[in-house]
């Protein structure tokens, strides 16, 4: 099962009834408030350009008589108190100017009237033109336009669609941005989904009442408001969720928690409203909140606080439409997280969210029947094993699985094959999980030699040790950050861990660091994974398993219940400094103790290990037959990588000659 599918788009979302029953859809706008904003401020500013494209220039008074003189000027409009005249074609040339060209001139009437009317005008060819007549009212328009247009623009923009519905005063803004499936949209079934049989078992109550909803108010039972998908990342909970919604035969409202927040505050608690509105409105449905952490943290919590905390306004309007006054409307929600350990506990109470389903990691069967439902959709070779591949991908999810049949499907389409052969699928899965092998990369003799007495130090204790998970390959292939790496295939999983399985852990870790001490007389970076892991796994032991005789079996991990406390102080511990130095001492002994017996075990089989380092440096990929027959004292005979690129060059080079052949013919 996976999760990772692609959304089909929502329906629109449709308003209430009315008297024919229909549902009319809400207007659509194509685009935001800010885009028609910007559009006036555009035109409003191409206007101001266009009145001032004829740009009329103010001279002094002795400026205008030397251009009348001069017989610059072509006619004027005599006002009261200002001059305006346009000059000829003989003035625009004198100032090197181009187009038309206006000027006024402000006088004293007293002082120059006696000029204007000697007639000097007409002796210079300016022609006299009379002012048109300007009334009040025009005077009153042109200055009352502009603010004409700014209230029309921001009337249409903002005023209108207050009467619109929810956050009406910048339009969509407080309206949910959830995507609605309904019934004929929604092809998702339980057919579809697997590997999470007991998640699926629980739900089926939700669904029945979905369907029947009167069987449960027949003895009073009520079905539960909320429920709250829990588990890793790809695990399947959204495919869950839209398979309960296709099972059921309901409409399915989608939205992600982080739809929402926005920059404008009071904005989420409105969508939260819009989208329960519009879900009773289409009820029986169910709401899916994704991702529902992102709105519902704990209230208070950290050190950020004081002020108005617009996630905590979200959260709390959904916790009044979780459970208001109305309880009869057949809305049910469903979320879906991987931290539920960091929700509020006001969410997560009966009443609200009143059943946590956890959806865990599929088992060896979940994973086999997931790798079956992917397989439907490509050929698959008849040497493909499914419950193989499925016994060699512990702690794969849902969606690594369905990526490990699509990179299988992609890898045997780019090597023209007719079906998907399982060393497809067996590269795609080291793909997905440790990345692509580095087939092309230069590696320096010295440092191959070291990597394979490396990992053969890791194949010898791993085949060697009982209470370790068997061999399943071993590769000096670069992949990703490792230089070569190797491969268990875990017979069953496993829901407990040992002290000798751990210990087994902890001597397969070291066996690499102590082959290259034996054999190269050095050590090298390349176990920094392998110390990491072995140090992980024996502070588990200690602080949370109870594995240490000095210690017993006391808890020292981090308590739960600190972590929900306000102010917790990073690295802070519960136990004194003296206990800090003993579990110091404990995990050194355990750690010494694996090293210790892995040691021995090599020295005992030294000879088998420089065979597996030779085999390595010869195939660079051995299997575990090529293991057990090395191990029995047999000697290898398949072909090398180079006389598989040989094999593979000589072929292509022939088919290119017969093509050759052809064409000449």
């Amino acid at each position: 099962m996976s999760n990772n599918q692609n959304r089909k788009p929502g329906q629109p979302r449709r308003g209430p009834q009315d008297r024919g029953g229909k549902r009319p859809p809400l207007p659509s706008y194509k685009r935001g408030p800010f885009t028609w904003l910007i559009v006036g401020i555009l035109i409003f500013t191409a206007m101001m350009m266009l009145q001032q494209w004829h740009k009329i220039d103010e001279i002094r008074w002795d400026e205008f008589v030397e251009h009348v003189e001069n017989r610059h000027v072509e006619s004027v409009i005599i006002k009261s108190t200002e001059i305006i005249g346009k000059f000829n074609e003989r003035g625009i040339s004198s100032l090197g100017a181009e187009g038309e060209v206006s000027f006024v001139v402000y006088y004293n009437p007293e002082v120059h009237r006696e000029w204007l009317g000697s007639g000097v005008l007409k002796e210079n060819g300016v022609e006299e033109e009379s002012a048109p007549p300007r009334t009040w009212i025009l005077n009153l328009i042109s200055m009352m336009l502009p603010i004409v247009i700014l209230v029309g623009i921001f009337y249409f923009l903002f005023a209108r669609n207050l009467r619109s519905g929810a956050g009406g005063m910048l339009m969509s803004f407080g309206r949910s941005k959830h995507r609605l499936q309904g019934k004929d949209r929604v092809k998702v079934t339980f057919k579809d989904v697997a590997g999470v049989e007991e998640a699926k078992e629980e739900v089926a109550e939700i669904i029945e009442f979905l369907k029947n909803p009167k069987k449960f108010q027949r003895l009073g039972g009520r079905i539960p408001r909320g429920v709250l998908l829990v588990g890793p990342p790809g695990c399947g909970k959204t495919l869950l969720a839209k398979a309960i919604a296709g099972q059921a035969d309901v409409p399915f409202f989608s939205i992600s928690g982080s739809d929402f927040v926005e920059m404008f505050v009071g904005v989420g608690a409105s969508r939260v409203r819009d989208l329960f509105r519009q879900a009773k409105e289409n009820s029986p449905c169910i709401i899916f909140l994704d991702e529902v952490d992102a709105i519902g943290r704990k209230r208070g919590a950290g050190f950020a606080g004081g002020g108005h905390d617009e996630r905590e306004q979200t959260l709390n309007a959904i916790l009044v439409e979780m459970d208001g006054f109305d309880t009869n409307d057949q809305v049910i929600v469903i979320a879906a997280t991987n931290r539920a350990d960091i929700l509020d506990h006001a969410l997560v109470r009966p009443g609200r969210f009143d059943r946590q389903i956890f959806v865990p990691f599929p088992d060896l069967k979940g994973r086999v029947d997931i790798l079956n439902v992917h397989a439907k959709k490509v050929k698959l070779g008849p040497d493909a094993n499914m419950e193989r591949l499925a016994r060699g991908t512990p702690m794969f999810s849902g969606a690594d699985l369905a990526a490990i049949i699509n990179e299988a499907a992609l890898a045997a389409t780019m090597a023209n094959k007719d079906f998907v052969e399982m060393a497809d699928l067996e590269e795609a899965r080291d793909k997905v999980r440790w990345g692509r092998a580095k087939k092309s990369r230069v590696i320096d003799q010295k440092e191959k030699e070291i990597t394979a007495y490396h990992e053969a130090g890791h194949t010898l204790v791993q085949s060697l040790l009982e209470d370790a998970d068997p061999l399943h390959k071993v590769s000096i292939i670069p992949r990703g950050p490792m230089g070569g790496a190797t491969f268990a295939l875990p017979e069953k999983d496993r829901t407990i861990f040992t002290k000798r399985y751990c210990m087994a852990l902890l001597q397969v870790c070291f066996g690499g660091r102590i082959a290259e001490e034996m054999f190269c007389d050095d050590i090298s970076s390349g176990a920094q994974s392998d110390i990491s892991q072995a140090t992980k796994i024996a502070r588990q032991m200690i602080l949370t398993w109870g594995m240490s005789s000095e210690l017993g079996p006391i808890s020292y991990g981090p308590d739960s219940a600190i972590k929900d406390q306000m102010f917790v102080m990073p690295g802070e511990k519960e136990y004194s400094e003296r206990t800090a130095e003993t579990i110091d001492s404990e995990v050194k002994k355990i750690t010494d103790e694996a090293y210790k017996k892995s040691k021995e075990l090599i020295k005992a089989n030294k000879d088998k290990l420089g065979k597996i380092a030779k085999a390595l440096l010869k195939y660079e990929t051995l299997d575990a037959d090529d293991v057990e027959l090395i191990l029995e004292g047999g000697e290898l005979d398949k072909p090398t990588v180079g006389d598989l690129l040989a094999a593979e060059q000589a072929k292509s080079e022939q088919s290119e000659d017969e093509a050759k052949k052809r064409s000449s013919n």
